[in-house]
């Protein structure tokens, strides 16, 4: 692969990435071996430090999302061995035991270090804890996991009358509630079934549509007792188990695979293998979504590691074709829809996404800032309420576009940048760093003339 096609520059910790594809066109060709899942490397080293005794993590993402969790959790006690990929290990200290930190433990841009981890620190009594992020996560509603905590007798506070970081949390003794969710979030739900952990009696979350259950399987896989109503969406957890430290072998994240599975449907003659991908059936919106639009998807070698499923992945150019996509299979894909709007953009009709209002206060407005930037490259795109409708078939030229500190953001756009006539050049690329370091080296390696 020639450096004139794909080239990253970077200065004082700011990445430019230029893509500049031949005339002739270029093709996508090779194996890939994609970072660890981010939801589950989370729930691996917060379990694992809360546990009693020794677990063991293999294959953890070394983004800047799961180092934000690893140094909370040390700041207040626990023991977690340098990360990588081949074998992280954390001496737990035991349930109920996490120290009272001298210092604000820092989330940096991690919501979901943020949200869950006020679960476990507002269900232990008499500890103070004083938390913060960068300045995208401290513009992040906090108050969908502080207002059921608050119920449970919490007390929380923070700016913007308790709803953004800094926060600070006088641990306090819980009393377990049945919570009715308003929206299907992994995050609201697993915040209080850890809350629940520390509280006498049965804690129930009962959401609106099934969301991504990866703390159900965890927790039960450390000891914890859970019920789970399918039929309701209901989860119960019995408080103050005994949690033992586990060996958790971590699945590659679908997520990430979906870059790959958009890229080499979209590129004429495209041929990709993704090795060991998480297909939880809670985290498979994107492989349905991408089978109603025709992609050429296969799922090979399927077998089951630590309690989740696995897959390799293979997925060849085909012409995609427009769906609408809303509805109960939103919360499985919510994270892939800014490259599933990419995909859209080179299918025959109208696609329309929907019921994604949620997307406004992820990292960034993902809405908003994907629909923006796509429109700089000519795409036609327009921006609903709680979506996109994107008409397919029309040229895109390269441009001059930004990720605006989102790395599902910078990533999408190198995907669009890979059929775009001209050079584009995206800024803020090393945003792409908090879930997929190696995201560009594996888009170089891939990429033939």
């Amino acid at each position: 692969m020639s450096k004139s096609i794909i080239n990253l520059q970077s200065a004082e910790n700011q990445q430019t990435l230029t893509i500049t594809p031949p005339n002739t066109g270029l093709s996508l060709q090779g194996t890939l071996q994609i970072p660890g899942d981010k939801s589950i490397s989370h729930r691996a080293l917060m379990l694992g430090a809360i546990a009693e005794g020794e677990t063991i993590i293999e294959g953890l993402l070394l983004g800047e999302d799961p180092r934000s969790t690893a140094d909370c959790f040390r700041a207040m006690g626990a023991k977690i061995s340098p990360l990588n990929n081949e074998k992280v290990t954390v001496q737990g200290i035991g349930l109920g035991h996490l120290q009272e930190p001298s210092e604000v433990l820092e989330a940096g841009n991690s919501g979901t270090t943020m949200r869950l981890m006020l679960g476990l620190l507002a269900s232990h009594p008499d500890r103070l804890f004083c938390v913060t992020g960068d300045a995208s996560l401290r513009s992040r509603p906090m108050s969908r996991v502080i207002k059921p905590l608050q119920t449970m007798g919490a007390k929380i506070w923070g700016r913007n009358n308790n709803s953004l970081a800094p926060l600070a949390i006088q641990g306090q003794t819980l009393k377990p509630i049945h919570y009715h969710s308003p929206i299907a979030s992994a995050q609201v739900k697993s915040c209080i079934l850890l809350a629940g952990l520390m509280t006498e009696g049965k804690t129930t979350v009962t959401e609106p549509a099934l969301s991504r259950d990866h703390s159900e399987r965890m927790l039960q896989a450390f000891g914890a007792t859970l019920d789970i109503d399918a039929t309701t969406n209901s989860v119960t957890i019995t408080g103050h188990p005994e949690l033992t430290g586990q060996k958790v072998i971590v699945p590659g994240d679908i997520s990430s695979a979906a870059f790959w599975l958009v890229a080499a449907s979209i590129v004429e003659g495209a041929e990709l293998l993704i090795e060991n991908v998480g297909i939880n059936p809670t985290r498979t919106g994107i492989l349905e979504a991408l089978e109603m639009m025709g992609a050429n998807i296969s799922l090979e070698n399927e077998r089951v590691i630590t309690g989740e499923p696995v897959a390799d992945l293979r997925v060849k150019a085909t012409q995609l074709k427009a769906c609408t996509i809303q509805g109960e299979i939103i919360p499985r894909l919510i994270d892939e829809v800014p490259i599933l709007a990419v995909a859209a953009l080179f299918a025959q009709g109208t696609t329309i996404i929907k019921d994604a209002a949620e997307l406004r206060v992820k990292e960034s407005d993902r809405l908003a800032v994907i629909a923006s930037q796509l429109g700089k490259m000519g795409a036609n795109i327009t921006e609903l309420p709680d979506g996109l409708e994107i008409t397919g078939g029309k040229e895109l030229n390269g441009a001059e576009v930004d990720s605006c500190g989102d790395h599902r953001i910078a990533m999408s756009l190198a995907i669009a940048a890979l059929r775009a006539k001209g050079k584009t050049i995206i800024n803020g690329a090393e945003a792409a760093a908090i879930s997929y370091p190696e995201f560009v080296e594996s888009l170089q390696a891939i990429t033939l003339e």
